[in-house]
């Protein structure tokens, strides 16, 4: 399981500090308008990784506010989807339509204290009134409608009376704001829309941005974690959630909205609305098919779900949006299926090969394990010999070129866990090769007589005994890395090898019955799982998953096409380069960053987004090296990455007084309970601008934390105290105000008092 990611640093801080009184609730919000894609696998195993890290369990609520989008078949797909990989959300999913009524009641409570107004305004009056990023709005002409009017109407547009688009329920807040979302954003819409679990009681609907917080504040949410394309709809976000009251009204403190980098990974499409043009047109035959990015298609291709789990811990949790090598997700899909996938024998266009030297009839039964030694797994099985044998024409050559390791007209072969065979005569109709005949040579089986020369080894069935099966190679579905870039069409980039069925391919009889769903590798050939929809008693279908090697390798990237002609300067200028690619270049010239970079995340254990910005210069790695001899590496690694930046501002590490030692020395303190996460970051800004050693701050300004129980029982009993009406309020059931006190209890020890301690004696005084 990831850890030490940046969100879970936060989470770590919340609970040393009791914000939210020692909970972590997290939840996965999927809008079930399409299929989930790899890029909610990483949001799925991110926020369930952490329920299952901090002992809570996630939830899965569906955001069914957009009945006009919805299906039943997305709800049901979805939720396959999170327990397929592995995660559990309990008896049923939660819905946002489930706080259908308590939402209303709330955008009520907003009309009654003047937050809300209904706008008959159009939508391009709405826009117009809104501004822009350099002007700001106008307000509407009924933004100022006394309270009852509004109140009149929000309930005319509740009980249908009003049809689709007669006006919206608006926020007031603040026409002039530079955040546009803060223009008095849409809350209600009216929409006479058939939805699938409240039926037709509701003519109106919240938009997503009013009803996203309010659910997660009901349920008691204390970590939202999205994308970083709603970072701007945090003010939002904090507003509806502290003006409407709802954490208070249900006894939870609020919830916090947290941005991380989406997953952007090459050769795919990301947009379900992309992926939904795709299957409607007839470029895929559907969401599940094997060449879409969705959980469904990789399923049906053969993923499991141990390899998707590891892709999202390798690429870790990021701040800044960057594209991901979809080499690295192929190379977790071929780790996993090496440990699980049995090896068999299978040729995709067969030639016939004639032993002459082999007695008609008769059947030798030879062996061959699933796994090979180093994978430590037993288990057999017999693989039938005989007279007449099928070999792949990619393996014989009438004139091979020099270094060709196959059969030839008088080369010897042996054949994979069998006898060495030596091609005799080739038999040829119209010019093409048919048939060959060859000799077996007596005794070879698992050794080589002398004086007998092996070519190579190639992989071969039994022509009487073979199971025929129809093989889909299947590939990356577009040709560019970028498809989405550029005006062009995606449709343009497509692949057109992304799909190339072979229906005369001859495997083992091992395969005869073998299970949909299971896997296999084809020697020499890939890995491949029995298709789960197409594959039935008598017709064997195989998937491939993944080549056994990445094919793609030094494949050069097309340049994304122009959306529009440059200026004759924009021409001559070279393209601003993005940090992740100046680290790469940097690597390129040094070859002691490319060697860092290789070892350090299995060395150390660091993920590889981690590594990536630790080994792009020699000062940032040096300073890692320096530290990791006082503390552990992977907290090292957290502190340079999240912490060293900021510190930093537009100077250069070498431009501080910054040292490794310095940095592990604080960094120990902080992991062995010295100091408190608050006090160790104001030390570390200290540590940037003077040098000073840590241990020396600690001491002369007096910042170990306080774990004795009578010095902090003095602090809570002072903040009791003062707050005595909270107290009250505690004790009559607001019981998220446990947060506040313990929060009060740290800032009055000046960050130092240990938060378990400060939890304990809180709750004892309160109890």
């Amino acid at each position: 399981m990831a850890t030490g990611d940046f969100i879970r640093d936060i989470i770590e801080d919340d609970l040393r500090t009791g914000k939210h009184a020692g909970r972590v609730k997290t939840r996965f919000p999927p809008e079930p308008n399409g299929y989930l894609h790899i890029g909610h696998a990483k949001s799925i195993c991110l926020n369930f990784g952490i329920g299952d890290q901090y002992g809570s369990r996630t939830n899965l609520r569906f955001d069914d506010t957009n009945p006009a989008k919805e299906d039943v078949e997305y709800v049901e797909s979805i939720q396959h989807d999170v327990r397929w990989l592995g995660f559990d959300f309990g008896e049923q999913a939660l819905y946002a339509s489930d706080y259908f009524d308590e939402m209303y009641e709330l955008a009520e409570d907003l009309v009654r204290a003047g937050k809300a107004y209904v706008d008959h305004c159009s939508e391009d009056e709405i826009r117009d009134y809104r501004g822009s990023l350099r002007e700001p709005g106008r307000p509407s002409p009924y933004r100022d409608r006394a309270v009852e009017e509004n109140l009149t109407l929000l309930r005319r547009m509740r009980d249908g009376d009003l049809p689709d688009g007669t006006c919206v329920l608006r926020a007031r807040i603040d026409m002039s704001a530079s955040n546009m979302k803060l223009r008095d954003p849409l809350l209600y819409r009216i929409r006479h829309e058939h939805h699938d679990r409240t039926g037709d009681a509701w003519p109106i609907y919240p938009l997503y941005d009013y009803a996203h917080p309010l659910s997660d504040a009901i349920e008691g949410i204390t970590h939202s974690i999205c994308t970083l394309e709603f970072e701007n709809n945090r003010p939002l976000y904090d507003w509806v959630i502290e003006h409407t009251g709802v954490s208070e009204r249900h006894g939870f403190s609020r919830p916090q909205q947290i941005e991380f980098a989406r997953l952007k990974l090459d050769y795919t499409v990301m947009s379900k609305r992309k992926l939904l043009l795709l299957v409607e047109d007839g470029h895929v035959s559907g969401w599940d098919d094997p060449r879409m990015p969705t959980i469904a298609g990789m399923r049906r291709r053969g993923y499991r779900p141990e390899a998707i789990r590891a892709f999202a811990d390798l690429i870790g949790v990021a701040k800044v949006n960057s594209t991901v090598d979809i080499g690295k997700l192929e190379f977790c899909v071929r780790d996993d299926l090496n440990q699980v996938a049995p090896r068999v024998l299978g040729v995709l266009r067969p030639l016939k090969v004639t032993l002459t030297s082999w007695p008609e009839g008769e059947v030798e039964e030879l062996t061959g394990p699933y796994f090979p030694a180093d994978i430590g797994k037993p288990g057999e099985r017999t693989i039938p010999f005989g007279r007449e044998i099928l070999i792949d024409r990619d393996d014989f050559s009438l004139d091979p070129p020099a270094g060709y390791q196959r059969l030839a007209p008088g080369r010897t072969v042996r054949l994979r866990h069998g006898y060495a065979i030596t091609c005799d005569e080739v038999v040829e109709e119209d010019g093409e090769v048919v048939a060959l005949r060859a000799s077996h040579v007596p005794d070879s089986v698992g050794k080589t007589p002398a004086g007998v020369d092996i070519s190579g080894v190639v992989h071969w069935v039994s022509a009487a005994h073979a199971v025929p099966a129809e093989v889909r190679l299947y590939d990356r579905l577009f040709s560019v890395p970028r498809p989405e870039e550029g005006a062009g069409d995606i449709t343009e980039t497509l692949n057109p090898d992304s799909l190339e069925v072979v229906g005369g391919a001859m495997v083992e009889p091992s395969l005869d019955g073998a299970k949909p769903g299971s896997h296999w590798q084809l020697e020499r050939v890939g890995y491949f799982v029995v298709d789960a929809v197409d594959s039935e008693p008598g017709r064997l279908v195989l998937n491939r998953t993944v080549t056994l090697r990445d094919s793609w390798t030094g494949t050069a990237e097309a340049p994304a096409p122009q959306v529009q002609e440059k200026s004759a300067k924009a021409k001559t200028r070279p393209p601003k380069k993005s940090r992740v690619e100046y680290r790469a270049e940097a690597r390129l010239r040094d070859p002691v960053l490319a060697d860092r970079l290789a070892a350090w995340p299995s060395a150390y254990g660091l993920s590889e987004e981690d590594a990536d910005l630790l080994t792009g210069d020699r000062p940032t790695g040096d300073l890692f090296v320096e530290a990791i001899g006082a503390a552990t590496p992977a907290a090292v690694a957290r502190w340079i990455v999240n912490e060293l930046p900021p510190a930093l501002g537009d100077r250069e590490l070498a431009d501080t007084a910054l040292t490794g030692p310095a940095l592990g020395a604080l960094v120990a303190a902080m992991e062995a309970g010295e100091i408190t996460g608050p006090v160790a970051k104001d030390v570390f800004a200290e540590m940037v601008e003077t040098g000073a050693d840590p241990r020396t701050v600690i001491a002369e300004r007096g910042l170990a934390q306080v774990s004795d129980d009578a010095a902090i029982a003095a602090i809570v009993d002072g903040v009791l105290a003062a707050n005595a009406g909270k107290v009250d309020e505690y004790s009559a059931g607001k019981t998220a105000l446990f947060g506040f006190f313990v929060g009060q209890v740290i800032k009055g020890s000046q960050g130092k008092a240990n938060p378990q301690v400060v939890q304990r004696l809180v709750r004892d005084r309160l109890s």
